[in-house]
């Protein structure tokens, strides 16, 4: 046991420095990847309008495309120039109309500012302001040429918002693929860890001194399960109009990042409840409900059952695991052994032979809740497997 618990502090350490240089090598390769898109828009933005743009000089062209090639993803860069462009043609807009009928006064900027501010409830507030500061410094240009003052501007980011768009679809656009990846297994191993922490306490009868402990790593789960969606969403928006579409292929068998996010969020349910449970259950004045110490030895080998489906859940089928035993087979294997210490369980419960029959319900609760959480596992396991059938055929 210790030999074993050794080991498996020694393969956790190396896989947290192996993610630390994987993180620190794709962080200082995306910066210099952003900093030569960055150049190249920038370069291209001034060519191409600096052609026709007042004095040869189209900063409003450079800084348009530097907002757009700088955008997190493809998508976000389209919807982004979309709101750019219409926010800057409504200011230079507005700017024309009251700079005709009040001229460059400072009634004329009053009246910008409280068009904008009531520009409706659909527009943002970074839409108004953009709105409002685009109309008051093109208030003069346009009481003094309305033609030479609007025109160009709306131009100017119109080149600049494509050739922004461009170099982002074009050259290396981003993609989060491994980055969500890297977030759902980090929260599956959380969760596995905790489970089987749990199980290994209750083997060690240490259910009154350490449940407290357990019942705040469960509720800190909310936060590593949070940071995971905001992953897999920004993920799922860098497929999106991303033409490196071979990166969407993934290794047939292996669950997606989304799929494997819903079944973890209702595992976390589960940890979380019993996690309460047995904390509930140490520190219980009912001395009658506690929990008989026969059905937590079991449970506690139960416990570690499902923490080692959880952590293999959110492996990749390609990676294979202690004595290249493969990852879908260990969450099976599991799967199956904590169902048939179920069925034993429940038998031992119906017929009467656990001591303390006034903790039924908190029987009940503790394998309800392992239950569900093996039963997610293996409805998406099943699903996935569907879909890697159906591919190959």
């Amino acid at each position: 046991m210790q030999d074993s618990t050794i080991l498996r502090r020694r393969n956790a350490a190396e896989r947290r420095i192996r993610h630390l240089f994987r993180r620190v090598r794709v962080k200082h390769t995306r910066h210099a990847v952003h900093g030569f898109k960055t150049l190249i828009a920038a370069l291209l933005a001034w060519v191409v309008a600096g052609q026709w743009a007042p004095g040869g000089r189209p900063y409003l062209a450079v800084a348009t495309a530097l907002l757009m090639v700088n955008a997190s993803t493809v998508y976000r860069s389209v919807t982004k120039a979309a709101q750019n462009v219409l926010a800057r043609m409504a200011g230079l807009t507005l700017a024309l109309v009251t700079a005709r009928l009040l001229g460059p006064t400072a009634a004329a900027a009053a009246v910008i500012v409280v068009i904008a501010v009531l520009a409706g409830p659909r527009r943002t507030a970074d839409d108004r302001l953009q709105v409002a500061s685009t109309a008051v410094i093109g208030l003069a240009a346009a009481a003094a040429d309305p033609m030479a003052g609007v025109v160009p501007p709306v131009l100017e980011t119109l080149v600049g918002a494509v050739v922004g768009i461009a170099v982002n679809a074009l050259v290396l656009p981003p993609l989060y693929l491994e980055e969500s990846e890297s977030a759902v297994r980090g929260l599956a191993h959380a969760m596995g860890t905790l489970l089987h922490d749990m199980g290994v306490g209750l083997a060690h009868h240490r259910l009154a001194a350490a449940s407290h402990t357990w019942l705040l790593r469960a509720r800190n789960l909310d936060e590593r399960l949070t940071r995971a969606e905001e992953q897999v969403q920004r993920a799922d928006e860098s497929l999106r109009w991303n033409t490196r579409c071979a990166a969407q292929a993934r290794r047939k068998g292996d669950p997606t990042a989304s799929e494997a996010l819903r079944a973890l969020r209702g595992v976390s349910l589960q940890v979380r409840g019993i996690a309460r449970t047995l904390a509930d259950n140490a520190h219980g004045s009912h001395a009658d409900h506690r929990l008989g110490q026969q059905f937590l030895d079991r449970y506690a080998e139960t416990l570690q059952l499902a923490g080692a489906a959880v952590q293999a859940f959110a492996e990749p089928l390609s990676r294979t695991g202690s004595g290249g035993t493969i990852p879908r087979e260990r969450l099976h294997g599991a799967i199956e052994g904590a169902m048939t210490w179920h069925e034993a369980m429940t038998g031992r419960i119906e017929g009467g032979t656990l001591a303390r029959p006034g903790a039924w319900h908190v029987y009940g609760s503790l394998m309800t809740d392992v239950e569900r959480l093996l039963a997610d596992l293996d409805r998406v396991d099943v699903h996935v497997r569907r879909v890697a059938a159906r591919a190959a055929r």
